[in-house]
């Protein structure tokens, strides 16, 4: 099959051609249709910490068509279009049983594959698309379930002031669903703002650049010091700056990954009582919830997708989205080619 190949660290992704997978008893071969490069396969293909081995293929937001399954699977059929959530756990245990593979007491493991052509997943992996949701949008449950998972670890009630630093697809993500579950005031705030449309067609009422007066910008915008601060980008400092811009009292919710030390003021957190919250991963029935969110309405999430490129073209775009500008979520096509 044609595929994204990681040849190392610092090299970019390769376009070439790599066996086609093999079920296990308990897997499926899925026919892949999209998948979204994601801010994190960034950082494993620059920084060790990760591990990743010359000759993978990463990806993990994808869907596509079972084509294939295993002597032991009864849930899924040839010809089923799914979802794929790539936390791949055991299936048997405590964690697993209640739908959060992310805690599988037998670990976890992280399945990429989405950047080729065709991929195996066990068959608890996958969740069927219902009715009028198309398969080329079932790559956006993965970021959505991802979203969702902290906008609930923060505890968001309906009349909250928020604010979401970074104008990413996964902070736009949170900006549409603090705008689904009621939130008053919903912010958005970047480096630059090449994403102030798209916030808003997801449901932010403000947008904010990052600069030396921002917490005045913000409150202004908000109509008060935000109650929580959703920390999307993933940058050292970038806590700490967040618990600054928070109310007194107020909660700062991590999702950025940042594979640097960080560091914080850790009297001025004390000093206002701030809430942090860690927020990774999800759960299956997050994943389940996410899926039904991609049915169009007024704040679509599919507002999220600005590109969708061929193989050949997605070293390049890959590479594009370390210095994103207009990017949000790109898309695979892996047979558009």
């Amino acid at each position: 099959m044609k595929a994204l190949i990681f040849d190392g660290f610092g090299k970019p992704l390769r376009s070439g051609v790599c066996p086609d997978p093999v079920p296990a008893r308990d897997e499926v071969v899925l026919k892949i249709c999209r998948c979204g490069i994601c801010g994190s396969d960034l950082h494993m293909t620059e920084d060790p910490v990760f591990d990743l081995q010359p000759g993978a293929v990463i990806g993990h937001e994808f869907a596509g068509e079972v084509v294939e399954t295993g002597a032991d699977v009864q849930n899924l059929r040839v010809g089923d279009l799914v979802a794929a959530a790539p936390l791949r756990g055991c299936g048997i245990c405590a964690a697993c049983r209640a739908g959060s593979p992310a805690w599988c007491e037998n670990g976890m493991t992280l399945i990429g594959g989405g950047y080729g052509q065709y991929a195996a997943l066990a068959d608890h992996q996958l969740r069927k698309l219902p009715d009028g949701i198309s398969l080329a949008d079932g790559a956006l449950a993965e970021p959505l379930a991802v979203a969702l998972h902290g906008v609930l670890r923060s505890g968001l009630k309906p009349g909250a002031r928020v604010l979401v630093v970074g104008a990413g697809a996964i902070g736009l993500a949170v900006v549409y669903w603090a705008r689904r579950m009621g939130a008053r005031t919903i912010v958005a705030a970047d480096l630059n703002d090449f994403q102030r449309d798209r916030a808003a067609d997801l449901g932010a009422t403000g947008f904010v650049t990052s600069g030396p007066d921002m917490a005045q910008r913000v409150a202004e915008a908000c109509g008060g010091p935000p109650d929580i601060v959703f920390e999307c980008v993933g940058k050292v400092g970038l806590i700490d700056h967040c618990i600054d811009l928070v109310r007194p009292q107020g909660t700062v919710c991590v999702l950025g990954l940042c594979t640097g030390t960080d560091k914080l003021d850790s009297f001025r957190a004390i000093s206002k009582e701030v809430t942090v919250v860690m927020s990774v991963f999800f759960d299956m029935h997050e994943f389940a919830t996410a899926i039904d969110a991609l049915d169009a309405g007024r704040y679509a999430p599919q507002a999220l997708v600005s590109d969708v490129v061929g193989l050949s073209e997605a070293p390049a775009a890959f590479e594009a989205l370390r210095q994103r500008t207009t990017q949000c979520k790109v898309l695979i096509d892996p047979f558009a080619d």
